[in-house]
């Protein structure tokens, strides 16, 4: 929020427990009180607890599965009444190549994408007619602070399947949220957009 205002944007935060539907009606309506209607939602809560699935607690998978697809439902099913009453809006969901491909130990978290995924292409269906689009960006490997703690051998490993031998950055997956919620991008919907160096294509 401090960086948003430093910039010359305008910005306030809200806390609350995406997975559960009293506070996310709690969170829209903080938004509206002092903003009005959300028009564009980036469905951005997620987590990870990895292990093989052999190893894996029930827990762990619920909780992966609740944060990254759950909240994505809540948050959506409650945004969108007001973008179909206006007969506008965006969604963006974030997912995940692993939701794609999969990836070893992470059968819950690449499950959870997966769903996202599909989630992204119905709900696209149900309201494109309302002039609302709904995508899906798919990061790789992006810099944070989970990437940057790998071991140096393991981040090598990495880098020799991501094509562009570099790991991408938190600006230019923000770069391209902002991208599918201007009007540039206003006949696009429904589509899984990767943003991973080419990791996607293998080989």
């Amino acid at each position: 929020v401090d960086q948003i205002t430093r910039d010359g944007g305008s910005a306030f935060a809200l806390q609350a427990d995406v997975t559960n539907p009293d506070d996310v009606e709690a969170l829209i309506k903080g938004v509206e009180d002092r903003w009005g209607p959300v028009d564009i939602l980036v469905n951005n809560a997620g987590t990870i607890k990895d292990s093989l699935l052999i190893r894996m607690d029930l827990d762990d998978f619920d909780d992966v599965v609740s944060l990254n697809l759950r909240a994505t439902f809540l948050c959506t099913r409650l945004a969108l009444r007001k973008m179909v009453r206006n007969r506008w809006g965006r969604v963006i969901n974030i997912g995940s190549v692993v939701g794609i491909a999969g990836n070893v130990g992470q059968a819950n978290y690449s499950a959870s994408k997966a769903a996202v995924i599909g989630f992204t292409k119905s709900v696209a269906k149900e309201v494109g007619t309302r002039n609302i689009t709904v995508n899906c960006v798919a990061p790789g490997y992006i810099t944070t602070d989970i990437v940057e703690g790998l071991p140096a051998d393991l981040k090598e490993r990495i880098l020799e399947r991501v094509h562009m031998r570099r790991f991408g950055n938190a600006r230019e997956v923000a770069d391209l949220v902002g991208f599918l919620a201007a009007d540039e991008a206003s006949y696009i919907t429904g589509q899984v957009i990767a943003i991973d160096g080419g990791l996607s294509l293998g080989g």
